[in-house]
């Protein structure tokens, strides 16, 4: 199994918490990646400014710019940067809104260092293009999608794509006409055996807004009551 030790990755960590910072770091360093820390919101921006990385963890709450907000600002400027959210244990709402704004993953807080690695690791492995790849289009109604340079379009004009969503769209598209329940997805596309499954409704709704002519009424991802999704292929 490759690692991030292999990669090399520039992780960048914006919590307001000293400890909490220092613990990560030493846990990422020895994970063989290169890790800046920012102190706040603003400094973590500036820090993404200076040199975009490979990937950041952020906080939820802090002083001045809160972890949402920095969340919405990346989200603006570098739509396919990875983010990972820490959040305070019981916080669902607050999770909730940090899928909603854009983050690929989460971890609650108290958490274990060697599980946020993981996480890193995993949203690292899905996000970073394979350069030595089969190329692998898909094309569906007008959407295509390169597998190998993790690229994304509907009729001619590219995808602002998270890479959890990313993800989502393509097992979709391999798996066309196959009931999906939230439980399964979450396994299938985020290699959870368990968690919060509205992780998953919320990024079927976000990948909605973005294929769907109508998101309320959606025709790719259709919703099948008391089971789960379906991708309908063919339909626009």
């Amino acid at each position: 199994m490759s690692s991030v030790t292999e990669v090399g990755h520039h992780v960048l960590v914006v919590d307001d918490d000293p400890t909490v910072s220092d613990v990560v770091r030493r846990y990422l360093e020895q994970d063989g990646c290169r890790v800046r820390l920012a102190a706040d919101g603003a400094d973590g921006l500036a820090a993404v400014a200076a040199e975009r990385p490979d990937l950041v963890v952020l906080d939820l709450m802090m002083p001045g710019i809160d972890g949402l907000e920095v969340c919405r600002r990346l989200r603006r400027q570098l739509p396919d940067l990875p983010v990972i959210m820490l959040t305070a244990l019981g916080e669902e709402a607050d999770r909730v809104v940090g899928l909603e704004v854009g983050a690929d993953d989460y971890v609650t807080k108290p958490f274990s260092p060697r599980e946020l690695v993981l996480r890193i690791r995993s949203v690292l492995r899905r996000a970073t293009p394979v350069a030595d790849a089969s190329p692998g289009v898909i094309t569906d109604a007008g959407l295509t999608v390169d597998t190998a340079r993790r690229l994304a379009g509907l009729d001619g004009a590219p995808l602002s794509l998270t890479g959890r969503e990313f993800d989502l769209l393509v097992f979709l598209l391999t798996h066309p006409g196959r009931v999906w329940s939230r439980a399964e997805l979450l396994d299938k596309v985020w290699g959870w055996q368990f968690g919060d499954q509205s992780t998953v409704t919320v990024h079927v709704r976000r990948l909605r807004e973005k294929i769907e002519p109508d998101p309320a009424e959606p025709r790719r991802i259709q919703t099948v009551w008391g089971i789960g999704y379906r991708y309908e292929p063919g339909a626009r």
